[in-house]
């Protein structure tokens, strides 16, 4: 199972789901339950701490909320010196805070409260748009300087591919020049980029940890206890007349996304029946223990790798922290 994949700019929350849900970082090899070596002993009790609450083994090897913060920070300030290279200020972009841990909805719907307020709807409404791009407003010439010119084409078809650490992408001419000064492939974007991530050596794939709690969420679902456990909620869920089968998304397949009915009175009461349902079939619990099963069995597997995932994220957190100061 290849283990490595190199780091490409920050994608969209889009290409992120995309990643994952293809399976790119990871493909599936076992099914059941956990490999006898992992120890599959939950980390946190579910049944006294909330779902966003739970801890996972995977967590030392993921960025807080404050780390992801300092390295947006980082990164903009790091955009900024390069414009000022061509002569550009660049106002530095407001970026959304990272939603806060408590409102996770990893298993769906799980708080009486929530459910009972808001149905399926998020407190405080839909997150910020992440694909508005603020260079679209820009002037051309301001604009080339942070996106840098079209990749070209290759004799055969395609696209030549950009630089993947900054040593290399410095050695590398884009064909264009701004104010004296040569344009990087990428821009001002992509070598802020890289001055964080990816300096002298291609890093791990910037979304490796993620694919594998992707991974062992997936197979935790088709566990067996887990498989069982939903489709007892299913028939929970049917007892009220819902027909739905995914424990995460329920309101989908009832039509409540469409014009704000997921905070609807007819949503509030499919939300508390899909609460109740979970917490009748022990379903948040079981689901919890086999993933952090199926985590440790992918840590096991993926052992030196992750070792170089957390050495290359502190590496990364004292750089902002520099760049920052």
């Amino acid at each position: 199972m290849k283990q490595r994949r190199v780091a490409r700019p920050s994608p969209s929350r889009s290409a992120a789901v995309l990643l994952l849900s293809t399976g790119l970082l990871l493909t599936a090899c076992s099914s059941g339950e956990p490999a006898v070596s992992a120890d599959t002993k939950p980390l946190s009790d579910p049944s006294k701490v909330s779902p966003a609450e739970l801890v996972y083994p995977l967590d030392p090897y993921k960025t807080t909320n404050e780390q992801i913060r300092s390295l947006e920070t980082a990164q903009d300030l790091l955009v900024a010196d390069c414009m000022k290279r061509f002569g550009f200020t660049y106002k530095l972009p407001v970026r959304p805070a990272p939603r806060p841990n408590g409102t996770s909805l990893r298993y769906g719907i799980t708080d009486e409260a929530r459910a009972a307020r808001y149905g399926y709807a998020r407190p405080g409404g839909p997150a910020p748009d992440p694909e508005k791009l603020p260079e679209d407003s820009l002037p051309p010439a301001e604009r080339l300087a942070l996106t840098g010119p079209p990749l070209k084409s290759k004799p055969g078809g395609g696209l030549v591919l950009p630089p993947l650490t900054l040593e290399e992408s410095r050695k590398t001419d884009s064909g264009r020049t701004l104010n004296g000064q040569k344009v990087p492939i990428g821009g001002c974007s992509r070598e802020g980029h890289l001055s964080l991530y990816a300096e002298k050596k291609e890093p791990v794939e910037l979304l490796y940890v993620f694919g594998m709690e992707s991974e062992a969420s997936t197979r935790a679902q088709q566990s067996p206890k887990v498989a069982k456990a939903v489709k007892a909620w299913s028939a929970c869920m049917a007892e009220k007349g819902y027909s739905v089968t995914d424990p995460v998304s329920p309101h989908q397949a009832l039509g409540l996304e469409a014009d704000g009915d997921d905070g609807s009175a007819k949503a509030i009461a499919a939300a508390k029946q899909d609460v109740a349902c979970k917490k009748r079939t022990d379903l948040v619990a079981l689901w919890y223990t086999a993933e952090v099963g199926f985590q440790k069995e992918l840590m096991e597997e993926h052992a030196e790798t992750l070792s170089q995932v957390k050495v290359e994220l502190d590496e990364r957190i004292k750089k902002a922290a520099s760049v920052n100061r």
